[in-house]
């Protein structure tokens, strides 16, 4: 069978089990194209696979352990289908780098992005984004919990002003969700809407509500490199030379760590408001809602404040 044969078929696979598969797909599609795409997958070797998973160095990046991954569920698929007798894949996978803790933005760092997204061009582009656009999706991001990539999909007919609510079409495992927001996002949304029409942009109710190059929807690599430009323009950075720089994702683990000290602060039943947190997100299990909750230190001071009350209570 040939390479990209394989990949269609599996790619074709999981996702009639229900999963999206981009990022997977993605890693699929650059292994094929770093190779011929005709060749046959029994004569793929080891020395091939190293080369896409290493690049041109030796050295462990982040994304080594994705493009590994997806290349052993496409193994995985084929050696239990007999397409291939044994796995080109190395045998012995380099040791993970320490745990990865997400950038929790504090609401100073917060202001800076959010204003520094209307000063990040140095000269007005052509066909470039538009700053009001920018600072618009990050303010959704980071006020709703979303994900970029849910930010970037909202459509005009998704957006309900009346009732103040947006919905999240299709996002993660397929899943629809309804986001409330208040009065001042209400207002961000409402000042999109009127700059849209003053730029003449498409009011299909099919149109992206935040709208690129050549009227199409923004492209995640896209904003993330705007990002990054922002980032740099703040100044905001982990200190010492960590490759784990602060992300645009990092805004939705800032949005769910700042609820959950805010109910602690606000004395609030936080066990009993998880689920709550859990079903905003958009996640199917309050066990994915724990991995947002990085512990900061206003969060533990937050905690512990609480246990000292509960404990004296219990006395």
């Amino acid at each position: 069978m040939k390479l990209d044969q394989l990949i269609t078929q599996y790619i074709n696979y999981r996702r009639s089990l229900g999963a999206k598969f981009d990022t997977g797909s993605k890693y699929l599609k650059a292994f094929c194209k770093s190779i011929e795409s005709s060749t046959n997958i029994e004569s793929i070797s080891e020395c091939t696979t190293n080369k896409f998973l290493y690049g041109n160095s030796q050295v462990i990046k982040p994304g080594w352990f994705m493009r590994h991954s997806a290349l052993l569920g496409l193994y995985q698929y084929a050696l239990a289908r007999n397409y291939v007798t044994t796995s080109p894949l190395p045998r012995i996978l380099p040791k993970r780098q320490t745990n990865f803790v997400p950038y929790i933005y504090s609401k100073a760092e917060l202001k800076l992005l959010f204003g520094a997204a209307l000063t990040y061009q140095k000269r007005k582009a052509q066909n470039c984004m538009s700053p009001h656009t920018v600072q618009a999706i990050l303010i959704l991001t980071y006020t709703l919990g979303l994900r970029i990539q849910e930010t970037l999909s909202i459509a005009l007919k998704d957006v309900d002003l009346d009732n103040a609510s947006i919905v999240i079409r299709d996002s993660k495992f397929y899943k629809s969700r309804l986001v409330p927001f208040n009065i001042q996002i209400k207002e961000v949304v409402e000042r999109h809407l009127q700059w849209r029409i003053e730029q003449r942009q498409s009011q299909s109710e099919l149109s992206p509500l935040f709208m690129g190059k050549n009227d199409q929807s923004f492209k995640r690599h896209a904003i993330e490199k705007i990002f990054r430009k922002i980032l740099k323009l703040t100044g905001i950075k982990r200190d010492g030379d960590s490759h784990h720089q602060p992300r645009i994702h990092d805004l939705r683990h800032s949005f769910a760590v700042h609820r959950l000290t805010s109910w602690y602060r606000e004395k609030k039943n936080v066990q009993q408001l998880l689920p709550l947190l859990s079903t905003f997100l958009g996640h199917q299990h309050l066990a994915y809602t724990a991995v947002y909750l990085t512990m900061t230190d206003e969060l533990l001071r937050e905690a512990s404040e609480l246990f000292e009350k509960y404990a004296m209570e219990e006395q």
